[in-house]
């Protein structure tokens, strides 16, 4: 029949563009025609069958397309003659006559001659044919050569793509199951192709937290894509790490609209997440190191410097924080270079159920750690030490017995560490850091930044610790210079308070005074040294010493004062207001001065509290002014308050406002103890952690009991 060049015969090559079974369409019920596929119709292929004279006995609707004749012309017709060029005859019917023979097939490109004159390159594939009756026939299946070219280009085209894409690809029939899976897809995903075919989404997809069984099934049944969804997964090539896929979900169809299946694309964006997820944490650390900056060392106690250092890393950078401080670095000692450390846990925080933690790790406790304890290692190294994943063991080297490793065990600890807190070449303690719901363990970065947050703290809370060394030796010398207050005073009750600044630079010089004097009287002093810290309070014990030289004198509170300020011209720290009077209750009056200090107040029965209306005075110390001194009466039950003006003073309202608030509270406690007077005017006016240190003297007249005479002791008589 039809011939070709010899080196284009591929004996037995498979047809081009032959369909794969993925995506083929289920059985027809039985009687009925399977839908058409579409790759004949593409291929335009021909039929022709020749009897064994060469005679055309079929000739297909294609054929005449093909070939340009009609059947009507065709039939009966010798297919060399009316197909071939006659420089081509005697090779054609070679051909045919070696096809007729052998019985054996034979495929190429021929050239053959179209109605209108053409020449035209077509593919053959011919084969011989037997009827019941033994006859002999050949059958031609053609198609034009560019046509074929052009569809085995675009199949292998098509299969190199999906083979050597970057992009990972899978198609699935139309129940979900696989057909066909690309060497990327295998890649990115960690499954080979043979993990998957024939098996279900269902059962491959598990790794994915949302089911995407569904999803794939809502894209096959209304045909609306899916296109670059953003995952997040694990998947079964690297179970330990989070990787970033772009997604898209699409359906197949065939020429005629017929569902094939499904298709998806994974694009591997995990560098790019990994890039962006980077940027965001070194975003999230420098906003943590500008928070702690602003919230860690607000004030200058310790434990609430240590507290907010313990907050400010919860639950950013750990579930479990706790700032430990050594014992012997809070009063300034040296730390051993071998044995037990005891260390002060100031602080400890949980982002969750905190209970196990701190039965652990009981914060304000004293604790001992042997030396082989990492805490005890990260101190005396002055380095940090990093345990990203921990085991029962490692537990037991970061407490201090069995019993506590246990507890963080079931709290779930799974990472830790510890870092240094490093001022002025001194180790001050740790700041131990526990992951348990967090499912990360720690790194060299998270190292980096407890470091960085710890050494800042660090230098807070060594100036706490200084501040709280220099507030307790001012507290220590205030207190030892006040008086204790004799248990009797004729014809007077008196009772005071001291109360110290809540910070440590506020302490100094207040003080207050009851000094017996001859007849009966009594000395009533409150003073104020402006200033304050140890200059201050000393200053004060020097000025109380003398308070009581010259009242021993039996001055008026005038020339007391005026003795006073001209003492003051020797110290370093001069400005002093103060009130002084003398209570003499045989007069019944009391007789007081005031240098440049706010009046008292005066409750007497029967009458609401009011402040005296006294000469104000210049404080001790200006120098060169007289005071002025002023009577009242001051009979049984009248109370007067002497106090300085950190118990009236705020910089949130008036002095007037204030002012009226000790006189409404005064009177408020009519009847009261003078004890209890005290502590009510305190809890009324006194805030807490006030600005200023208060001395507050409450001072009530009482009948004045007759001195009982002595009785005198017989004599003893002589034998």
């Amino acid at each position: 029949m039809d011939t070709t060049d010899s080196s284009r015969a591929t004996e037995g090559r498979p047809a081009a563009g032959a369909a794969a079974p993925s995506g083929s369409a289920a059985p027809a019920p039985s009687g009925s025609a399977a839908p058409p596929g579409g790759l004949l119709d593409l291929l335009g292929v021909a039929a022709v069958v020749l009897n064994a004279e060469g005679q055309v006995v079929l000739w297909s609707p294609m054929a005449e397309e093909l070939f340009g004749h009609s059947a009507a012309e065709a039939l009966g017709q010798y297919a060399a003659r009316l197909i071939v060029h006659e420089e081509h005859r005697d090779e054609l019917v070679k051909l045919f006559t070696q096809v007729m023979e052998s019985g054996q097939n034979w495929a190429g490109v021929f050239p053959v001659r179209h109605k209108d004159g053409s020449t035209r390159q077509v593919e053959f594939r011919n084969m011989r044919l037997l009827d019941e009756l033994g006859g002999h026939y050949a059958l031609g299946l053609a198609a034009d050569r560019d046509t074929v070219e052009r569809v085995e280009l675009d199949t292998a085209l098509a299969m190199r793509l999906v083979s050597q894409s970057p992009v990972g690809l899978a198609i699935l029939d139309s129940d979900l199951r696989y057909r066909a899976v690309n060497p990327a897809l295998e890649r990115i995903t960690g499954q080979s192709a043979a993990e998957r075919l024939g098996r279900s989404a269902g059962e491959i997809l598990t790794y994915l937290d949302t089911g995407p069984e569904a999803r794939l099934r809502r894209v096959l049944e209304t045909g609306e894509s899916v296109v670059d969804r953003d995952i997040v997964c694990r998947p079964p090539g690297d179970p330990d790490h989070d990787h970033a896929w772009s997604v898209s979900y699409y359906r197949l169809e065939d020429s005629g609209g017929r569902v094939l299946g499904l298709a998806y694309s994974v694009i591997d964006v995990t560098e790019r997440h990994r890039a962006a997820a980077e940027a965001a944490q070194a975003r999230q650390r420098l906003a943590l190191i500008a928070r702690a900056s602003a919230s860690v060392g607000t004030t200058l106690d310790l434990e609430t410097t240590a507290c907010e250092l313990a907050d400010v890393v919860v639950p950013d950078l750990a579930d479990v924080a706790a700032v430990d401080v050594l014992e012997r670095a809070l009063y300034g000692r040296s730390v051993p270079q071998e044995g037990q450390l005891c260390f002060r846990t100031l602080a400890v925080s949980s982002a969750h159920d905190g209970e196990a933690v701190r039965a652990a790790h009981p914060p304000g406790g004293l604790v001992a750690y042997d030396g082989d304890r990492l805490v005890t290692r990260c101190v005396r190294s002055g380095q940090p030490v990093l345990l990203p994943r921990t085991t029962r063991r490692d537990l037991e080297l970061i407490t201090r017995h069995e019993a506590a490793a246990a507890l963080l065990e079931d709290a779930g600890v799974h990472s830790y560490l510890v870092v240094p807190l490093p001022a002025r070449g001194e180790v001050l303690g740790v700041l131990a850091l526990a992951r348990t719901r967090n499912a990360a363990p720690f790194d060299d970065d998270d190292v980096f930044l407890a470091s960085e947050l710890a050494a800042r703290a660090a230098v807070c809370i060594d100036n706490a610790r200084g501040y709280q060394a220099q507030r307790h030796a001012a507290l220590t010398l205030q207190r030892s210079l006040l008086p204790q207050l004799p248990t009797h005073l004729p014809g007077l009750e008196v009772a005071c308070r001291y109360q110290p600044a809540g910070a440590t630079s506020e302490i100094g010089g207040d003080w207050y005074d009851a000094i017996p004097l001859e007849g009966d009287k009594t000395a009533l002093v409150v003073g104020d040294v402006m200033g304050s810290g140890i200059n201050a309070a000393a200053t004060m014990g020097q000025l109380r010493s003398a308070a009581r030289a010259f009242a021993e004198l039996d001055l008026a509170p005038d020339e007391a004062l005026y003795h006073l300020d001209h003492f003051l011209d020797g110290c370093e720290q001069a400005i002093t207001t103060c009130l002084y009077c003398v209570c003499d209750p045989q007069r019944g009056e009391c007789r007081m001065c005031l240098a440049g200090h706010l009046p008292p107040a005066l409750l007497r029965a029967g009458l609401p509290a009011r402040l005296l209306d006294l000469p104000a005075g210049v404080p001790l110390g200006v120098g060169g002014v007289p005071f002025e001194a002023a009577t009242i009466d001051f009979r049984p039950g009248d109370e007067l308050v002497l106090y300085t003006d950190g118990l009236v003073e705020t910089r949130s309202e008036s002095i007037d406002a204030r002012l009226d608030t000790l006189l409404d509270a005064l009177t408020a406690t009519r009847g009261s103890g003078l004890e209890e007077t005290c502590a009510r005017i305190l809890e009324t006016l006194r805030p807490p952690g006030g600005e200023d240190d208060v001395a507050l003297l409450i001072a009530r007249a009482r009948p004045l009991l007759p001195t009982p005479t002595p009785t005198p002791t017989p004599s003893a008589r002589p034998t």
